[in-house]
């Protein structure tokens, strides 16, 4: 029986191939991005694939308008305060009480949120990884949003680093909008359409494309 440590070793060489080839295919069809890719060295987009998709939207939650060790802190706090090794389970979650997660520094519009985001879990709502890669981006998309907390952009987030999905192209996000706009020199923020017109052709690796279009943003901070 494969373990769980060696199944992520398998998938994540099996990904980092897929990456190689991404990586090539962005090259040849981006004078610009190919240019930038020259600068900024190889991709080292990281998968959590041992992480289910339920505790990637309760860490999301925890995420959302703070800043990343301010979450970690509080998150650090739940798996102490129900006394698991890794992460508490969603029956866990979904039986707490909501002074109990307002007492580990959740706000009590995310409290609220995952404990909707535990019962949905329990009910069976959101897909296991293995039902999950039977599905298409856009059907994992639908099953998610009506989750409370959860849109779009936490979903494509969840799709690219939690499921490896290669062909994810966050529109919405303020980090890769920068980054295009920097790359091709744009007067403003581009919108959808102007996406369309400049990424279509990185399909089917536009996720790879947003990592560079990430850090792209990131270093026109440093200038």
């Amino acid at each position: 029986m494969v373990t769980p440590i060696s199944e992520a070793q398998q998938l994540t060489a099996e990904f980092t191939r897929k990456v190689r080839t991404g990586v090539k295919h962005l090259r040849k069809n981006s004078v610009e991005l190919n240019a930038w890719i020259g600068e900024s060295g190889p991709c080292s987009l990281e998968i959590q694939w041992q992480r289910e998709l339920f505790e990637a939207l309760v860490r999301a939650i925890a995420h959302q308008q703070l800043h990343g060790r301010a979450a970690e802190a509080i998150l650090g706090r739940m798996v102490t305060g129900f006394r698991c090794k890794d992460f508490p389970s969603a029956l866990q979650l979904k039986r707490a009480s909501h002074e109990k997660l307002r007492g580990m520094g959740f706000s009590s519009a995310k409290a609220i949120a995952i404990q909707g985001i535990a019962s949905a879990a329990v009910a069976g709502q959101i897909p296991s990884r293995i039902v999950a890669a039977s599905l298409t981006d856009e059907e994992i998309i639908e099953r998610l949003l009506p989750l409370r907390g959860v849109g779009r952009w936490t979903v494509e987030m969840l799709l690219i680093f939690t499921l490896g999905r290669l062909d994810v192209m966050p529109t919405d996000d303020f980090g890769v909008k920068s980054g295009l706009q920097q790359l091709y020199g744009l007067e403003s923020m581009p919108k959808k359409a102007v996406f369309a017109e400049l990424t279509d052709d990185w399909k089917p690796f536009r996720s790879l494309g947003a990592w560079y279009l990430w850090r792209k943003a990131d270093a026109g901070k440093t200038k």
